[in-house]
This record gives C-alpha cells, structure tokens and sequence, in this order.
C-alpha cells in the first residue's frame, strides 16, 4: 500500500467513518468531510440512520434463515459490524466483506472476527466490476452461491457513477433463488440544494457521488419481491411507529432503502 498516496487522497470509506465519529482518517478525509458539513449539517444523521438500517436489515434476513452474506462497500469497522449482528440471530453465519481502500482492509483483518461457528473474511473490490468480486476463488471457497445470500449494500451506491441496474444484475445473476437484495442509498428528492451542493464538494475532491430519485431506486429491485414497507426513508423501515418522523427529518436523512428477495 502506497501509504502517501493513501494520505494524500480522499476515500469514501474513510469521510463515512469520519461522519459516524471515527478516528481511521486522514488530514485530506478530514478536510474533504467538512466541507461537506458546511453544505449538508445533517450529514452525520444521514449516516447514523444508514448504520441501523443495516443492523435491522441484516436481522430480519439472518431472521429468515439467511446463513450467508456478502456486504460490499463495508468501510472501516464500527460496531456492531455486520457479521457481529447475524452472527447474534445465527452463530454459523458466514460474512464476506468488500471494499476497494486498502486502510479498510487493514483494519478489517485486525478487528472483525467471527464466532466459533460463523466465520468473517475480506476481500479487496470494487462494486463497479462485479466479476472481479464473484469470480476470484476468495469468494467461492467461502460461500456457497448455490444457496441463499444476503448481498448487502449500504449507503454504497451514491458513490457509483456507472450502470447499477447493469452491477446488480451482474450480482444477482450469480446468486440463488431465496437470496436478498438489501440497498440504502442518498437521493436528492428530500433537500435538494444541500445533498446536490454535498455531492458537488466530493466529484470537486475527485471522488466519485451520483444522488438518485425514487422511481431509479424502485428500478433496481425490478424482478425482485420487495419486502415490506417497499422503498423508503431508512428511518421508516421496520422501526415500528413511524409517527414521529416528520417531512424534516426526512430531508435530514435524505435516503431511500429496501429490502428485496430473489425468486
């Protein structure tokens, strides 16, 4: 890893883990992060949310009998990671992580271990070339794609600029019948001017950010059985009385998610 190189430029990975109050990151992740406070305050809810959507997320489908997961886009580990959340529903949970920044890597391998039935592993990709994922043998020698698995891809794809029907279609090809598509994503539909000014300050950075409205985000789960309650705000999923969520803190959150199960 070419560590000055790393130093000197902004990831994703790590301005996310900065948000959820982390400390993985450098002076360029910090510099990057706020200015994207200054056009979008409410950044840091955005990415609360995102986190426990996760955690219920990967409940209900380790609830459903889902024994194995593939979550791409992982960023730096912040508790509960996943594997720590199915592995609790189910011990012999099998996860795979993927992330395309080598820090991540590193501390992936040094804090994420699975129980002693379950099992965790990492795996350096990227979301744009699918293939690159599914076909090294990493990732057949730990999951079985014969059967069901959770493809998990939180708060990731607002950093994709290419196809993302063409990138699922690609996954979810190569995955079983009974198998789950679980997606959160930023949209602008809520408070346009700050997550568009927010998405501007990380394409001026060089890094990649592409916000998307509903009907894109519903058409990604073509063919697939939507779980309820279908596409919406991560903080309306599955949390019981959603009362007291209001437009405001809607456009705080300014994400969309759902859950789908391949047929």
């Amino acid at each position: 890893m070419d560590t000055d190189l790393t130093a000197s430029q902004p990831h994703t990975s790590r301005v996310y883990d900065y948000f959820l109050g982390g400390k993985d990151n450098y002076e360029a992740d910090l510099q990057a992060a706020e200015e994207i406070l200054k056009v979008w305050p409410d950044i840091r809810v955005a990415a609360r949310v995102n986190r426990q959507f996760m955690q219920r997320s990967t409940r209900f489908l380790a609830e459903a009998g889902v024994r194995q997961f593939l979550d791409i886009g992982t960023g730096i580990p912040a508790e509960p990671n996943l594997h720590q959340v199915a592995q609790q529903v189910a011990p012999d949970a099998r996860v795979v992580y993927v992330d395309n920044d080598p820090v991540v890597l590193a501390h992936a391998r040094a804090l994420m271990a699975g129980t002693a039935l379950g099992a965790t592993t990492y795996i350096y990709g990227d979301v744009t070339e699918p293939n690159s994922i599914l076909k090294p043998p990493e990732l057949s020698e730990f999951l079985d794609l014969s059967q069901p698995v959770g493809l998990s891809m939180i708060a990731l794809l607002h950093f994709v600029e290419a196809s993302v029907p063409d990138i699922l279609s690609t996954f979810l090809d190569a995955l079983a019948p009974g198998s789950y598509l679980a997606i959160c994503t930023i949209t602008a539909d809520f408070a346009p001017e700050c997550v568009l000014r927010a998405q501007e300050v990380y394409r001026v950075r060089n890094l990649p950010a592409q916000v998307r409205t509903r009907d894109e985000v519903v058409g990604w789960f073509d063919g697939l059985d939507l779980v309820e309650p279908g596409i919406v705000p991560p903080h309306r999923w599955r949390t019981g009385d959603t009362a007291e969520f209001t437009p405001a803190f809607d456009a705080k959150v300014s994400c969309y998610c759902g859950v789908a199960r391949k047929s």
